[in-house]
């Protein structure tokens, strides 16, 4: 089993640390654009579906250079082919590591394949298949209106973030709903505008335990019920392979995925059957295929020109040597409105380690904190902290070329606030008044898709997964473990039971009081 070297005990760790105090904490961009008339074509780049403009960050080529050789010393390619092969690189579970084979079309080997892939791939497009004609039988029957999607996680933000942002392809005639939070205020909201017989539920949890899902699937059964509906193995269906405790429910229509794909990157499974109910068979195999070019770009591109590489390589550089702990994402179009809430699960879940893969404690930063909003809304919000506060917080904005919809101007004013902000955050503007004084030198990147298609968001969401395959092999962690979510639902459990009995022993002494307040019925 391969193991990447951690990229602070590597020899070009320090050249780094020598650049950075030398030239790269001084770096102005603006003086960058001056002295290298290529700096735009240099640091701009096409890849699959994707174009991406990465000038306007504060690196220079010898910056860059050096950031190739930490991928080299660490051994990210090796790290890169050993994940594609289908080895265990998950090492804290023992797993493979195979989203990208969610999206490999059927028949196809690649080198250095471990000899389960064959039948691995056959399963997943059985599964595929299978899952592909219900979601069509599903499209075509007139009496279902409503889709609920139950499910939390990577089991929900993945196929919302997706019917979401394609809502031009939707299916006209049904309403998607997505229910996450076991707070039940979600469910009781959306099940109030349904009726039973035109309803179709999808429980989505791969062992059928999750504990929020589960209560909302069993309030929902009960809700179905109560409706007068009669049909359960008609109108539930399980994203599950847990068998038992599907047909305990009544439910007879499952379909499974594999311990070598993670929850949050699912949505390339049967988990993203309320994306292919939305926008169809055609439209699903179009994400696959965006999805798989950008594999074969990260597989095979020279790390120079790969731009998952370069991507991980500037997190990596601004986390470690800048010190920027988070960074903001601004989708310039509104039906991404989701796109935010999806990626941090992606990159902080995936890299908010502080433990190497042998278990020793990091002596460097990882994941920064990932937030933002749909542009133009967030320039009237927090836009301000980023051009004038004390903190310098890289932007990313994902601007589309084309508008989907037919009203005029729209989306040249949309487009021109997009630029705006990443030259506004570069250039600044000198004031004596400091109220009107921005700094500049303000990093910012855009990523441009020609339009928001199935295929363009296949590729952009295998980009950003394999952005942060990148930064977590160079950090020399598991990016594909998630304990730190454990301890918490454990402890749900053991005040679950305490808020019956009012047993208060051994708790810490804020946890016992607010127990006990809350367990007093309110006046």
């Amino acid at each position: 089993m391969f193991m990447p070297l951690r990229c602070d005990q590597t020899t070009p760790w320090p050249l780094l640390q020598a650049h950075y105090a030398d030239r790269g904490r001084h770096l102005d961009m603006r003086r960058a654009f001056e002295q290298d008339a290529d700096r735009f074509a240099h640091f701009s780049q096409s890849a699959p579906h994707v174009f991406a403009d990465l000038s306007k960050n504060l690196w220079d080529r010898d910056s860059e250079a050096l950031l190739l050789d930490l991928a080299r010393a660490t051994g990210l390619e090796a790290h890169r082919n050993a994940m594609f092969a289908g080895e265990a690189i998950n090492t804290t579970e023992n797993r493979a590591v195979l989203h990208t084979l969610l999206r490999r079309p059927a028949n196809v080997a690649l080198p250095g394949d471990v000899p389960e892939t064959a039948q691995r791939l056959a399963d997943v497009h059985s599964t595929l298949n299978a899952m592909l004609a219900f979601a069509e039988e599903v499209r075509s029957d007139t009496t279902i209106t409503d889709v609920v999607n139950i499910g939390i996680g990577g089991s929900d933000l993945g196929p919302h973030m997706a019917v979401r942002a394609l809502e031009e392809f939707r299916i006209p005639s049904k309403r998607f709903h997505f229910v996450s939070n076991v707070d039940g205020h979600e469910l009781h909201h959306v099940l109030q505008g349904l009726k039973a017989e035109n309803t179709l539920f999808i429980i989505a949890s791969k062992t059928f335990t999750t504990a929020e899902t589960m209560m909302n699937a069993r309030s929902a059964l009960a809700w179905f019920t109560a409706q007068g509906g009669q049909d359960v193995a008609g109108h539930f269906v399980a994203l599950s392979t847990n068998l038992e405790a599907t047909r305990a429910l009544g439910i007879t229509t499952t379909f499974g995925f594999w311990d070598w794909v993670g929850g949050r990157y699912s949505l390339w499974s049967a988990i993203g059957l309320p994306m292919a109910i939305a926008i169809g068979e055609q439209g699903f195999r179009e994400f696959l295929a965006g999805g798989h070019a950008m594999d074969e770009h990260f597989r095979t591109a020279p790390l120079a020109q790969n731009l998952p590489v370069r991507l991980g390589l500037l997190d990596v550089w601004y986390r470690n040597f800048y010190g920027f702990t988070s960074r903001c994402v601004a989708p310039y179009h509104a039906s991404m409105c989701r796109y935010a809430a999806y990626l941090q699960q992606l990159e902080m879940e995936s890299n908010g380690k502080r433990v190497a893969l042998d278990g020793s404690t990091l002596t460097c930063a990882t994941s920064p904190a990932i937030w933002g909003e749909p542009g133009t809304n967030g320039q009237h919000a927090f836009f301000q902290m980023l051009h004038q506060g004390a903190d310098v917080l890289p932007l990313e904005i994902v601007a589309v070329r084309k508008a989907s919809h037919p009203l005029p101007g729209h989306q040249q004013k949309v487009l021109a606030n997009a630029l705006a902000q990443t030259q506004a955050l570069m250039v600044g503007k000198a004031s004596d008044d400091g109220h009107r004084h921005f700094p500049g030198n303000r990093p910012s990147t855009l990523i441009l898709l020609d339009a928001l298609t199935p295929t363009t968001l296949g590729a952009l969401i295998a980009l950003q997964e394999h952005r942060v395959f990148v930064s977590g092999s160079l950090w020399g962690i598991n990016s594909f473990d998630q304990w730190g979510v454990e301890l918490g639902k454990v402890l749900a459990k053991d005040l679950e039971t305490r808020w019956e009995s009012g047993d208060l022993a051994g708790l810490d002494g804020s946890t016992a009081g607010l127990l006990q307040m809350l367990r007093t019925p309110a006046v």
